[in-house]
C-alpha cells in the first residue's frame, strides 16, 4: 500500500462529462484530517483515429480551520449562480467574498490554470 493510500480516510467521486471531481478526506502525519478536492479532466492527445488520453489534475487542500468559511462561500456562490440570491456589493468589494479590491490585484484572470493550496 502506498503512502498516498495510507493517508486516505474517505473518498467521494462526482463524474461530470469529461471531468471527475474527487472529494477526499485525508489524514496528515500529525493525525489531523483535511479535505483534498481534485479536478481530473481527460484530454485526448495524438491523432483522432488513435488518440492517447492523459489527465490534467488540479488540487485544492482545505484544512479544518477553513471548513466553515469555505462552505459558506461555496453555498453563497451556488445560490447566486442558480438565481436564488442576488449578490450585494460595493465598489470596493468583490461579489463573492467581500475582499477589498486592492487585495485582489495579484489574482490571475479566470482563464488561467493554477493550483490552490491552503
Amino acid at each position: 500500500m502506498s503512502d498516498a493510500e495510507k493517508d486516505l480516510c474517505f473518498s467521494e467521486a462526482v463524474k461530470a462529462g469529461k471531468r471527475i471531481y474527487y472529494f477526499d478526506v485525508k489524514q496528515s502525519r500529525n493525525g489531523e484530517k483535511y479535505v483534498a478536492i481534485t479536478e481530473s479532466k481527460r484530454i485526448a492527445d495524438g491523432p483522432a483515429d488513435n488518440p492517447r488520453f492523459t489527465y490534467e489534475k488540479h488540487k485544492l487542500f482545505l484544512y479544518k480551520e477553513d471548513y466553515e468559511k469555505f462552505a459558506d462561500a461555496l453555498n453563497k456562490v451556488i445560490r447566486v449562480a442558480s438565481g436564488e440570491e442576488t449578490p450585494l456589493t460595493s465598489k470596493s468589494e468583490t461579489p463573492v467574498t467581500g475582499i477589498k479590491a486592492e487585495e485582489t490585484d495579484n489574482v490571475q484572470d479566470e482563464d488561467s490554470t493554477f493550483d490552490i493550496q491552503f
